[in-house]
């Protein structure tokens, strides 16, 4: 990279903005400076809080040419019509996951790139997590021999809080509950660590005593196009945890966040764990390896900066932003249909001709 930092705007100024302004602090890669809210109240308080300066009008933010990219933490629906503008205007577009509220306006947003001949990154964090990276590591070295299951788990008490008052609340808006808000995290890290999926095979429950429209339970069986299986479950009426295994013929390894940790990533190692067991007697001989300090969100923002500066298309990708929702509605086809398997490639297929026939 050069040594000039790259410069951002950041869109839509909540909660995650604050969470990636701070992390963007940490980095000598990127600055942020500029930022827009449509609320008058909320860019006063975000150019209060960092000092930062806001702009009234979205239009002022992409024709300034020290802008050379924007970060979305707008809502999910918005995405597309946000990373049109900014695209059309030359701007490199960082989106918060998923990529699109739809995968038919996620396939659209990826095509920004290349037709705009811009850099796109979805929000993908969760693979970027230590224990993650270690563990693709150890499987592309060959350390667990022949890979043959994996699974995921991220829950949280989150159903047991909804009111109608709360988007969550309605199937709309969230469609499976935990299986689009928390499982699509799992989704990406399994695709990251295991490879091209073939189908998907899921079933919901709705067990929260508050009586909320959504699913809460989710549990999900990937099929691997090279044959292994996956699983990825997820409970919104449950103490937070987010844990991979992967199993291997040679060995297996776990890793545990601690999830309470998870808004401060650079002391996720402090509380998490991760450990490796080898061979049929390796129970009793369980490593547990070092986990190295790392903020998901710090490199995230700079694996875009890199992605700006040099050409090269970020690991953070649409594709694999794309793939992660297109699990997702598979899964929600899998619900209705009591758990029939449906081919991943369908799903994705059908959604592109849907994008070539101008259908919405």
């Amino acid at each position: 990279m050069c040594s000039a930092p790259v410069s951002l705007g950041i869109i839509g100024l909540g909660r995650w903005a604050k969470v990636l302004t701070r992390a963007a602090r940490k980095s000598a890669k990127l600055n942020i400076v500029a930022g827009y809210s449509r609320s008058a109240q909320t860019r006063a308080a975000y150019a209060h809080e960092f000092g930062i300066p806001v702009v009234d009008e979205l239009a002022t933010m992409l024709a300034d040419p020290g802008v050379q990219g924007v970060i979305l933490t707008v809502p999910n629906e918005h995405h597309l019509a946000i990373a049109e503008q900014a695209a059309r205007a030359g701007k490199h577009v960082y989106t918060e996951k998923p990529i699109a509220d739809t995968l038919v306006d996620g396939i659209k947003l990826g095509a920004l790139a290349e037709r705009h001949g811009i850099q796109i990154e979805v929000g993908h964090s969760a693979r970027l997590l230590a224990g993650t990276r270690l563990m693709k590591q150890a499987i592309d070295a060959g350390e667990l021999g022949r890979v043959v299951f994996m699974e995921g788990n991220f829950s949280n008490e989150r159903a047991l809080e909804l009111t109608p008052q709360t988007w969550r609340w309605y199937k709309a808006k969230t469609p499976g509950g935990p299986l689009s808000q928390l499982a699509v995290h799992i989704f990406d890290s399994l695709h990251c660590l295991g490879g091209a999926i073939e189908s998907v095979s899921s079933h919901a429950s709705k067990l929260s005593p508050v009586g909320a429209e959504v699913d809460d339970q989710s549990m999900t069986v990937l099929k691997f196009a090279d044959g292994k299986l996956g699983y990825a479950g997820s409970s919104w009426t449950s103490p937070g945890v987010y844990s991979l295994r992967v199993f291997g013929q040679k060995g297996l390894m776990h890793y545990e966040v601690d999830f309470g940790a998870w808004d401060t990533p650079q002391r996720l190692h402090e509380s998490s764990s991760l450990y490796i067991q080898r061979g049929k007697d390796g129970y009793g001989k369980r490593e547990l390896l070092e986990l190295p300090a790392n903020d998901m969100f710090v490199d995230e923002l700079e694996m875009f900066a890199e992605a700006i500066a040099t050409g090269r298309a970020p690991e953070l990708s649409a594709y694999n932003g794309v793939v992660a929702v297109a699990i997702v509605n598979a899964a929600l086809r899998s619900i209705e249909a009591n758990g029939a398997a449906i081919e991943l490639a369908r799903v994705i297929g059908e959604a592109q001709a849907r994008v070539r026939a101008g259908v919405a």
